[in-house]
């Protein structure tokens, strides 16, 4: 899995990365038993401090997405994918939400809000047919 952090972003590291497992569950693209990079191991990659990987891993399996097997790491959950859908969809309505409450209280019109979300969705399953074919390519790699 790959992950992909955005330093500029108000969202803190370790809540991107929770958010990121949860899409990755939700979708499929992560599957029960699967095991998630160590914490030393991802830390470095993602550059940012391993106790900031620990922190959302401790969140995960708070949630109950992820468990640690001993000697093994950390653990899809059998329930993971159930719970991942429920969660993906309360992160994407507050997303939502707030940029719908950014748009009103900026005075745009309710029919050039719904223009804006029509292409920017448009755009984005633009964006994530790109996404599914490097993803392809870089399995049969």
């Amino acid at each position: 899995m790959q992950f992909h952090l955005q330093f500029d972003s108000p969202i803190p590291p370790y809540e991107q990365i929770v958010a990121q497992v949860i899409f990755a569950i939700a979708s499929g693209r992560l599957e029960t038993g699967t095991l998630l990079p160590s914490v030393r191991e991802l830390g470095p990659r993602v550059l940012v401090h391993p106790n900031t990987v620990a922190k959302a891993y401790q969140e995960l399996e708070r949630l109950g997405v992820i468990v640690a097997r001993r000697g093994k790491g950390m653990e899809v959950t059998p329930e993971a994918h159930a719970l991942c859908q429920e969660r993906r969809s309360g992160i994407i309505r507050q997303h939502i939400r707030d940029a719908l409450h950014e748009a009103v209280t900026s005075a745009l019109p309710a029919d050039e809000i719904r223009d804006l979300v029509e292409q920017e969705l448009a755009r984005a399953n633009g964006q994530r047919r790109k996404d599914n074919l490097k993803e392809s390519i870089r399995e049969k790699r």
